[in-house]
């Protein structure tokens, strides 16, 4: 099993890059794990409190069953992925049935700040993209998919988001392999990354 790890600030591109190497995969060898269904469980909060969460912190996310489950697949093991809403800021009772790959890729802002986590990972890359970009995807899908106003995505951007990417995202661009500059047209990095995993596969 090879497990690949896409790290890069919210809106840098790691979903297009991500689908770019999933399309050259045949299907049924690769599975896709967002950061995004390890937030931690809020039942224990109400729904207010919820909203005031840092979710760009590194302790909005459960590393350790992150970590247990991707050794759980190592193993050959299938897994319980969690399910979580942006809309209640909280997992849902559902899970998504995740089995054993030949490729899983692990993909989140926060993936290279834990150490433990950071070593599952064979080959580790990171997309950048310009800050005014990143800005514009962020406001673009909080409004359209998560439902959010444009003064709260701002409002969040400048309070939590912006100090967050540098203090904890921005400085993990040192522990990649690959650095991906992201522009649509930037072939020639994703195809290096189909050629590196194509070999060790």
């Amino acid at each position: 099993m090879l497990i690949i790890g896409i790290a890069g600030g919210t809106g840098s591109g790691k979903t297009t890059v991500v689908n770019k190497i999933v399309q050259h995969l045949p299907e049924g060898e690769v599975c896709v794990i967002p950061q995004d269904s390890y937030y931690k469980s809020t039942d224990n909060l109400s729904f207010e409190e919820r909203t005031k969460i840092n979710f760009d912190h590194p302790r909005a996310i459960d590393f350790d069953l992150l970590i247990q489950h991707l050794k759980a697949l190592k193993k050959g093991k299938t897994i319980n992925q969690p399910v979580y809403s942006f809309a209640t800021h909280n997992r849902t009772k559902d899970v998504i049935k995740t089995h054993p790959r030949k490729v899983v890729i692990v993909e989140g802002i926060l993936i290279f700040n834990n150490e433990e986590l950071r070593n599952l990972f064979d080959i580790k890359i990171f997309v950048h993209a310009d800050t005014d970009e990143r800005l514009i995807r962020r406001v673009r899908r909080d409004i359209l998919e998560r439902g959010r106003d444009v003064e709260e995505v701002l409002n969040r951007y400048q309070i939590t988001l912006k100090p967050m990417h540098q203090q904890f995202i921005e400085p993990t661009k040192n522990f990649a392999d690959i650095i991906i500059p992201n522009d649509r047209h930037n072939t020639v990095a994703i195809d290096i990354v189909r050629s590196v995993i194509n070999e060790r596969l």
